[in-house]
């Protein structure tokens, strides 16, 4: 069971410095709010969404096996991964609002309710990204203290 935790742990870090870089890719290209980047917003929230499924998945066993050993010995990398979970929820949810978002911007027939949608996909984006980077650093910061 551990190795399988272990191999788990290990996808769902690099998954997430995948989906940092890959939020870093619509967070630049939609500057323009007249550009589509399809892909690019598929790929990338797929990736996000993805990273904290697996991240939910290996969840409970952490909390059974390591969670208590962190928190006595160094509280406040435990905080740091408690922050982790939110971040990581936040950056789940900004980037599937700016997917919505620019998916939407191109189907509205009001070219002023399309701009500001698309004006919206880009700051969310942009967000999601600032919060995938730091839910990324912390987690190497905790996976370098305790793994299973």
């Amino acid at each position: 069971m551990i190795p399988t935790l272990r191999l788990l742990e290990h996808v769902h870090g690099h998954l997430g410095w995948l989906a940092v870089a890959a939020l870093l890719h619509p967070a630049i290209v939609l500057r323009n709010p007249k550009r589509r980047a399809l892909l690019s917003v598929a790929l990338s929230t797929s990736f996000v969404v993805a990273a904290g499924l697996l991240g939910a998945e290996i969840y409970p066993s952490y909390r059974q096996k390591l969670k208590q050993g962190i928190f006595i010995h160094a509280p406040t990398l435990g905080w740091c991964f408690e922050r982790k979970e939110h971040l990581a929820v936040g950056a789940i949810a900004l980037a599937l609002v700016g997917c919505a978002a620019h998916l939407a911007a191109f189907r509205v027939s009001d070219a002023e309710v399309g701009a500001m949608l698309a004006k919206g996909a880009h700051r969310a984006y942009v967000a999601a990204f600032a919060l995938a980077l730091g839910v990324a650093c912390l987690g190497v910061v905790v996976a370098s203290y305790r793994t299973f």
